[in-house]
């Protein structure tokens, strides 16, 4: 009765990357957990297996070195990985280590499988482990069972959490007798696994205690936790088996926020934003309003849209190919690209009261380049803003008259922090449809130079409103900049001051205009943009050439699609349909935005955990979803009508909590942030 220990191992551990070589006094990670699974006296044979692909190199070599066979087979099909390895030896008795457990004891391993022997020729066991439920440290997870039922599982094992896995389909399929081996103390509470950098801690500590001995069992640790504990608190908040049960996104975005302050470039994009511990993060592709994460799990994006950047759907071929000609002719050189004229040119047409434009990437260049130009033009420094403008400082200074002077410009909570003090009071806020306010700047402050707005975001104009602020400006001798970055595109083929017929000075334009790619615009009367001349505004990648082709190709399509009708049209229709829905079940909601940026709020103050709530529970069902939907041409009917299903479900759970249910039973994890918050 042969018995095969085989080993699972890589190097491309989505949370601790080459974490099996990590050195443990002098000695890597496989290396101690092999020499220690050397000295069970039960195992005729071991056999690391580990993935294809270069990366996985070192681990063969070393392992090799060591005398130890190797396999290296499917990346994410840790299942067939495991059974082509065992079927070279067709053993009748497998057992299942994993890399990461290098205080494996080899007399525990050694008990557990005479146990199964025992156990398999009396009662017909199939697979024994200590895991249901677990009451061994975290770390001594053993799992043995025979070639057969493995094979069996191979053939049958269906889902990518079986296939990856290895086990689940052993415990849960009820076609196998499973039994378990419980320890007289209950010790799952202990961690002494190797999963994250603080589990690294902990395991050299230990090694480095008995050093150079790699060959202690089990009970020394125990016994050295229990006299030295605070060499073991390193690890205590970590979640035992939580590499089960999270996807790669999710594992990735906790591997991100050691390296990259909040964990990403965005703060629209953090997680936490959406379903904190839960939210996929990451995508591999993106086609219509489908997005794909690393696990290959396909949703329907009917949420965000790539933060409104994709009105006509991710990937549109026409824009793509357009992108994929310039890449073939070259993106950079020390000429400029032609089709930035070309761009210019079209801007202009579509926005005659404007002769001149100046080119960026990114929404918070564009509204910095906005400021520069506005106050040259102006000469004078101070600004009355309303709406929310990027994170530059002279945006971010409105605040350090108090962190609640932009609270209601989109995002609470954001500190001026970094911001010179000086530049206190150059910003004054005023709310939107409140014309009051901004006549009482203006007779306050005789040196603002600049009004800068968003032509609407969460509620349109009063009459006479916008109007009126154009009036101010031009008496006053000030500069009008509309920020267009979100709502351009959106009502009308151009700014949304189309729409209500009031021209500003200068627009900006972003996020839509290059569907995917980065582009953004200035735009303006040649008075007032002449005084880019008088100043310094200049950026190298300001002049590449994949930015420019794409936003032609995204206006072309545009026009033939007239997708500022469809995305409108879509979101009037969504919005009737949450307030049918609410209605239906008796909840209150607000909305806000343009009906292409669609969004309600529940009048509760349980508001952000229904929202959790609702992207938790649609999460489940192949949706990306919240309290907001930002239309695209590719929003069918039929992915529509789908997302209302799954969505009444969800309402009436808030239903419930409404009438007195806890929301609190309804969420596996913790409630979305609102706003701007710090994150370790």
């Amino acid at each position: 009765m042969k018995t095969l220990a085989i080993v699972q191992a890589r190097m491309g551990s989505t949370r601790l990357p080459n974490k099996v070589m990590l050195p443990m006094v002098g000695i890597p990670m496989i290396g101690c957990l092999l020499q220690r699974l050397k000295r069970a006296e039960t195992l005729d044979h071991i056999v690391l297996a580990t993935a294809t692909g270069s990366c996985n190199q070192p681990l063969v070599e070393y392992v090799q070195s060591l005398g130890i066979e190797t396999f290296q087979g499917n990346e994410d099909d840790v299942l067939d990985r495991y059974y082509q390895a065992t079927s070279l030896h067709q053993p009748h008795t497998v057992v299942r280590i994993t890399g990461d457990c290098p205080l494996m004891d080899p007399e525990l391993v050694d008990r557990f499988i005479r146990h199964f022997e025992a156990a398999s020729q009396a009662t017909g066991v199939d697979y024994l482990s200590n895991k249901a439920p677990a009451t061994y440290p975290d770390g001594l997870d053993i799992e043995v069972f025979t070639f057969e039922v493995l094979e069996k599982a191979w053939q049958e094992a269906k889902t990518p959490y079986e296939r990856e896995h290895v086990t689940p389909f052993l415990r849960e399929s009820g076609q196998f007798r499973c039994d378990n081996i419980e320890h007289d103390q209950d010790l799952s509470g202990l961690r002494w696994t190797v999963d994250e950098p603080d589990d690294v801690v902990v395991i050299e500590r230990v090694f480095q205690h008995f050093a150079p001995n790699v060959l202690f069992g089990w009970l020394d640790v125990l016994a050295l936790e229990q006299s030295h504990p605070d060499w073991f608190v390193a690890n205590k908040h970590l979640i035992r088996d939580e590499g089960a049960t999270l996807g790669k996104g999710p594992k990735l975005w906790k591997r991100a926020k050691r390296v990259i302050p909040g964990g990403n470039m965005l703060l629209s994009k953090r997680a936490e934003m959406f379903l904190p511990d839960q939210w996929p993060a990451y995508f591999s592709k993106a086609q219509g309003c489908q997005v794909w994460d690393l696990d290959d799990r396909m949703y329907w994006d009917l949420s965000i849209m790539g933060i409104g950047t994709n009105v006509l759907g991710y990937g549109h071929p026409k824009v793509d190919e357009a992108v994929r000609n310039v890449v073939a002719q070259g993106n950079m050189s020390t000429f400029n690209c032609p089709e930035e004229v070309w761009l210019a040119e079209r801007l202009v047409e579509l926005h005659p009261w404007a002769e001149q434009v100046r080119l960026a990437r990114t929404g918070g260049e564009a509204n910095a380049i906005a400021i520069r130009i506005a106050r040259a033009a102006s000469g004078r420094d101070k600004i009355a803003i309303c709406g929310y403008h990027g994170w530059h400082d002279w945006y971010l200074a409105a605040n350090l008259g108090g962190e609640q002077e932009l609270a209601g410009h989109l995002l609470p909570g954001l500190t001026p922090n970094g911001v010179p003090q000086h530049l206190k009071e150059s910003v004054l806020t005023f709310r939107y449809n409140q014309l009051q306010e901004l006549e009482a700047l203006i007779a306050a402050h005789d040196d603002i130079g600049v009004i800068k707005m968003e032509v609407s975001r969460n509620e349109p104009p009063l009459p006479g409103f916008l109007e009126s602020v154009r009036s101010l400006a031009t008496q006053h001798n000030m500069v009008l900049v509309f920020d267009e970055c979100t709502s351009g595109f959106r009502e009308t083929f151009g700014g949304l001051h189309k729409k209500y017929g009031v021209e500003p000075d200068l627009a900006v334009f972003g996020k839509a205009l290059g569907n995917g790619y980065a582009i953004t615009a200035v735009l303006g009367r040649s008075e007032v943009m002449q005084a880019a001349q008088s100043t310094f505004i200049s950026s190298t990648f300001w002049t590449e050439r994949i930015g420019p082709a794409a936003a032609l190709a995204t206006l072309e399509a545009m026009e033939q699609e007239e997708s500022w009708q469809i995305v409108t049209y879509i979101g009037l229709n969504v919005q009737k349909r949450w307030q049918a829905m609410a209605d239906y079940h008796g909840l209150k909601m607000n909305f806000s935005g343009i009906p292409a940026l669609a969004g309600f709020a529940f009048e509760s103050e349980h508001h952000l955990a229904y929202k959790t709530l609702i992207t938790q529970e649609l999460l489940k069902k192949g949706f990306l979803a919240g309290n907001c939907l930002y239309a695209c041409t590719a929003h069918s009917d039929e992915v529509l009508e789908r997302y209302f299903h799954e969505l009444d479900t969800v309402f009436e759970k808030i239903r419930d909590c409404e009438e007195g249910r806890d929301v609190e039973e309804f969420l596996d994890g913790p409630i979305c942030h609102g706003g701007f918050k710090r994150l370790n």
